[in-house]
């Protein structure tokens, strides 16, 4: 071998025991890593080795990790009309659906109500009549038909021999509402509010059980129904709710606001007296 520089000449040429001696000595001196010929990135290097890692753990990780995100999304929470259908049903006489209606969080008449207004007068009754909703004097006092529009209709049913008071179903009538809360600015409930709430007034006449139905005002009549036709075309005929012969007709409210309607009010009260009397309704 010729030339001092170790660097240099063919390594082969140099003693095994030299070159040991050689390693020896650099590592006495603390010298670890060796020097390539190109430089070697250690970060790049440790990113490449974490990625790794995080590959391997991927294909050991159970098939529900890599589900994908709009899989795993809460489900939807059930429409209000048939979560009410499920809460009315329920209901095997009228206190439980009182206790149905109090616990339906879902309509948001309720958020501005001051009391739920379920009923008045006998259940059991022959006659059964539907209003809209509460207004002021109802929600204050908790009862269906009350104020001025109450007293009227207790003078209505009056004078074809009815009372909410009377102990006799022949002589008594059963009064509730489409609605159990009060609008805000006393509205009518809106078609969604409707259908939400037609679901406890369906179970409420199922359990009363009247021999009649007396729908006053266009909501109950629309809700009830399920049809466009307003009141004014629609009141003073008879047709059949399940086999339960119905008379939609004005409402006490709409009567006090338009007085000249009291005069068919006052025909669809009789008709309403014939068919207690045992006449047959016409159309139904």
């Amino acid at each position: 071998m010729t030339g001092t520089d170790p660097f240099r000449g063919d390594i082969d040429l140099w003693p095994r025991g030299a070159l040991l001696a050689a390693l020896a000595q650099q590592v006495d001196a603390g010298v670890f890593d060796t020097l390539e010929d190109a430089p070697i990135d250690r970060f790049a290097a440790s990113d490449a080795a974490a990625e790794a890692a995080r590959a391997r753990a991927d294909q050991r990780a159970p098939a529900a990790i890599k589900t994908p995100a709009k899989m795993m999304r809460a489900p939807e929470p059930e429409p209000a009309p048939k979560v009410a259908a499920g809460l009315a049903a329920c209901a095997h006489d009228l206190p439980t659906l009182l206790a149905a209606v109090q616990g339906f969080e879902r309509c948001a008449l309720r958020e501005g109500a001051k009391s739920t207004v379920f009923a008045d007068g006998l259940a059991g009754a022959r006659v059964m009549i539907i209003g809209e909703a509460p207004g002021r004097d109802e929600d204050r006092e908790g009862k269906p038909f009350v104020g001025r529009p109450g007293a009227l209709l207790d003078r209505m049913m009056a004078a074809i021999g009815l009372s909410r008071g009377a102990a006799d179903p022949a002589e008594a009538v059963y009064l509730t509402n489409l609605s159990p809360w009060r609008p805000l600015e006393n509205r009518q409930p809106s078609a969604e509010e409707a259908a939400m709430l037609v679901p406890f007034l369906v179970r409420h006449i199922e359990l009363a059980r009247p021999e009649f139905l007396l729908l006053m005002g266009s909501g109950p009549w629309k809700a009830l129904m399920q049809t466009d036709v307003g009141i004014t075309r629609a009141r003073g005929r008879w047709t059949r709710w399940r086999g339960i012969p119905l008379m939609p007709t004005f409402h006490p409210a709409d009567l006090l606001r338009t007085p000249a309607r009291k005069r068919e009010a006052w025909l669809d009260l009789q008709r309403l007296r014939a068919a207690l009397g045992g006449e047959t309704p016409p159309n139904a």
